[in-house]
């Protein structure tokens, strides 16, 4: 069974407070979008554990603390299902806070779950992902969001970008999400809810701001420079997803100037498509 676990961008990004559980508390809009991981499982029954195989990017860290490898363990804390083969061709950069491991994890979920006929509902399935990442539950439902919480707690969004040209660039920078967080400052409230409104798109430039940005753009200031370049081409909208480094522009038709990266960049483009085809 073969899966495409897509990304997601933050349509500006609030860290409110930090938390008496050592976690922050966020305000976001999550936005999926068409950038996408491809992952196969295949049962084998007649093997003795799970097998992985990963091919494209690299993929830092053990293969038994990959998050799709901790995805198969919870679910085999609940259910009873034989050993699979798991091929992941990884496209989404790592680090780059745009969701990759996190929907990586998500869509294992959703595919053992038809592969072995589980039958376990969407919100049994998101409460299971989010104990690997508190924005793996988004990945579940896939569909626009604001979040709040830690990133956990999910409100549909009326936001169509469907036709809307998005260009992403992700730089060779590493950005600790640890250090992210210790250097952010705080915002003083949470975002209008309405300010997402397609028709308000216009205002966004101004208004939905992305409280990692200061720090990053300071010490990385080829991000700075990214955005800045989103806007000259003609973007209504460009920000920083997440923590960091993917650099995102918004377009109504695709940018005639040139975008300039740094080599080794990982770049994406495509015209969206409608929500209900994603």
């Amino acid at each position: 069974m073969v899966g495409f676990p897509n990304c997601k961008l933050n349509l500006g990004l609030r860290v409110l407070s930090k938390r008496s559980d050592g976690y922050h508390a966020l305000n976001t809009c999550f936005y999926p979008i068409p950038y996408c991981d491809v992952i196969e499982l295949i049962s084998r029954p007649e093997n003795n554990a799970d097998t992985f195989h990963f091919t494209g990017l690299a993929i830092p860290g053990k293969e038994e603390d990959n998050l799709i490898a901790r995805a198969i363990r919870l679910l085999r804390v609940v259910s009873v299902f034989p050993p699979v083969e798991v091929h992941l061709h990884k496209i989404l950069p790592s680090g780059a806070g745009i969701g990759g491991g996190s929907s990586d994890a998500a869509q294992t979920l959703i595919l053992l779950n038809v592969l072995f006929q589980l039958g376990l509902s969407r919100e049994q399935l998101a409460n299971y992902a989010l104990a690997l990442g508190s924005d793996c539950p988004f990945f579940i439902y896939n569909r626009p969001s604001m979040a709040s919480g830690r990133g956990e707690i999910l409100e549909p969004v009326k936001l169509d970008l469907g036709g809307i040209y998005v260009r992403v660039v992700v730089p060779p920078v590493h950005i600790s999400t640890a250090e992210a967080f210790r250097h952010v400052k705080h915002s003083a409230e949470a975002f209008d809810p309405t300010i997402f409104e397609y028709s308000r798109r216009l205002e966004w430039k101004d208004v939905l701001n992305n409280d990692f940005e200061s720090y990053a753009f300071e010490q990385y200031p080829v991000l700075r420079a990214l955005k800045v370049e989103m806007y000259q081409a003609g973007a209504f909208y460009a920000a920083m997803s997440g923590s960091g480094s993917a650099i995102y522009g918004l377009f109504e038709a695709a940018p005639t100037a040139e975008i300039s990266f740094p080599e080794g960049s990982a770049t994406y483009a495509t015209i969206l498509p409608a929500i209900s085809e994603l």
